[in-house]
């Protein structure tokens, strides 16, 4: 059976349960508990799971109703009993959304008669998990979408930074631990390593070189599980990075991410100290933890996701981009199209930065790439896919070949090549030009053709209409972010 199919049979089981009130995101955190177990035995760690809970004892009773009762004993008491790290986070505070025995009889039966191993390809299941954490995020009223960075966009931001083994990533805000398990991926292809390799630098990989936090303690199972499924047993933190956690995080060869937007509840300031300049902005205060993270001896990097307000913001916005350009060379911002995740109007961009040495005078020039203005909206007629990120790749690397990975590329920035790439999407603006605007960095955008052109402009009232609908998306999409966090 392909990934694919045992994917769309896991996903449809959820309809089978629906009428217990079963909702998507609760039948994912359910499916989490189930397939730990049976993920324990194809594994071969089910020592480590008390006997009583173990997956062959669950199929060998036959009463519906037993085998209930032990699943709600198992999902209580397994934390307290076992003695393995990933199992406790994992099972703590589980509790079944199940009211059917049957129901459960059914998930368990089922997932017990696939075949989790492609003949053809290697262990399947973290593959199968990644695509059911994407339909969840998918499915509107899940809520989920916040905790998920499409992946084309997640690869295309690895591919640039170009990791290498050896070095330690985080990713402070990481939701499902996407950013990171693509990253490991990377470089498997990269290196040529498998998964069974016993030699000290896979393990260093797989033990030390990743991490993670997540402060939603449904998304930090679920990046657990995902990283367990994909090989790792990285530390995945459950809290919050603008604690004095985030404090412990330094040092590091780079830092992949795309922050929680909006603001600290009835707008708090973050607790840590070591912050020159505390904001209510949570995105602010992300960023200003990243680049403080990274080491500095010139190679340290990051590339982030944040939206406009980040780059235009005064106050403590313009104070922490200045010192984001004289601590490290903010040499790229990509802006991307808007409705590729959150809602349609909320507007983002990826910042590209490399710590540098000293603590003044590392940014020379910043260069943009508009990906936003005057492209097609994308959705089920127009996927977003790796192939739109092809013109950037080539802007950015000042290269002509997007057809390979950049296994190869120098990340260090060649101006005399980037100016070589002729797209009006690409631009160079100087530190001097910044300066004269404040530290704005809201640039870099084409003019808009329908605007242009002696375009007719739309009546004041569609304008109107227009608006209120972007502000009723970004307050749905804030009032789920809100929802999360209250929870």
């Amino acid at each position: 059976m392909s990934a694919e199919e045992i994917s769309n049979k896991l996903w449809n089981l959820c309809n089978v349960l629906r009428d217990d009130g079963v909702t998507y995101h609760q039948y994912l955190n359910e499916l989490t508990y189930i397939l730990f177990l049976k993920l324990s035995e194809v594994k071969g760690f089910k020592e480590q799971i008390p006997k009583e809970y173990q997956w062959s004892t669950l199929l060998e009773i036959t009463d519906n109703k037993e085998l209930y009762d032990r699943y709600r004993d198992l999902l209580a008491n397994i934390s307290a009993k076992g003695d393995n790290t990933t199992i406790t986070e994992i099972y703590t505070n589980a509790s079944t959304t199940l009211r059917k025995p049957v129901n459960l009889r059914t998930l368990i039966t089922q997932i017990d008669l696939i075949d989790w191993y492609n003949e053809s390809e290697r262990d399947t299941m973290g593959q199968i998990y990644e695509d059911l954490l994407e339909r969840n995020a998918n499915e509107k009223r899940s809520g989920a979408g916040q905790y998920f960075t499409p992946r084309p966009l997640i690869k295309v931001m690895i591919e640039l930074l170009a990791p290498k083994l050896g070095e330690r990533w985080n990713d402070p805000a990481c939701g499902t631990f996407g950013f990171m398990i693509s990253l490991d991926q990377y470089l498997v292809d990269r290196y040529n390593y498998k998964y069974d390799s016993n030699d000290k630098q896979r393990q260093f990989q797989v033990n030390e070189a990743l991490s993670g936090v997540e402060l939603v303690q449904d998304a930090h199972r679920l990046a657990l599980m995902n990283a367990k499924l994909h090989g790792l047993d990285s530390t995945i933190h459950l809290g919050d990075t603008l604690t004095d956690l985030g404090k412990t995080l330094k040092g590091l060869d780079g830092v992949l991410a795309n922050p929680p937007f909006g603001t600290k509840k009835g707008g708090e300031k973050p607790t840590r100290d070591d912050l020159t300049f505390v904001s209510s902005n949570k995105q602010l205060n992300f960023l200003q933890h990243i680049y403080r993270s990274l080491h500095k001896k010139g190679t340290a990097r990051a590339a982030v996701v944040l939206p406009d307000n980040v780059l235009f913001e005064d106050g403590d916005g313009q104070r922490i981009r200045k010192d984001l350009m004289d601590k490290c060379n903010l040499h790229t911002i990509l802006r991307l199209p808007t409705g590729i995740f959150y809602s349609a109007g909320v507007k983002t961009n990826v910042l590209f930065f490399t710590r540098g040495k000293t603590e003044t005078g590392n940014t020379k020039n910043v260069w943009y790439y508009d990906m936003r203005t005057n492209v097609p909206s994308y959705g089920k007629r127009t996927p977003f896919t790796r192939a739109a990120f092809n013109d950037f790749i080539k802007a950015y690397t000042g290269g002509t070949d997007t057809s390979k990975v950049l296994m190869n590329y120098d990340r260090d920035i060649d101006d005399k090549k980037r100016e070589s790439i002729k797209d009006e999407r690409w631009q160079c603006i100087t530190r001097e030009e910044i300066k004269k605007k404040n530290d704005s960095l809201d640039l870099g955008l084409m003019v808009d053709e329908n605007l242009s052109n002696g375009a007719e402009l739309d009546e004041p009232i569609d304008i109107a209409k227009e608006a209120l609908t972007e502000l009723n998306e970004i307050t749905k999409a804030l009032n789920n972010i809100i929802k999360e966090l209250s929870i």
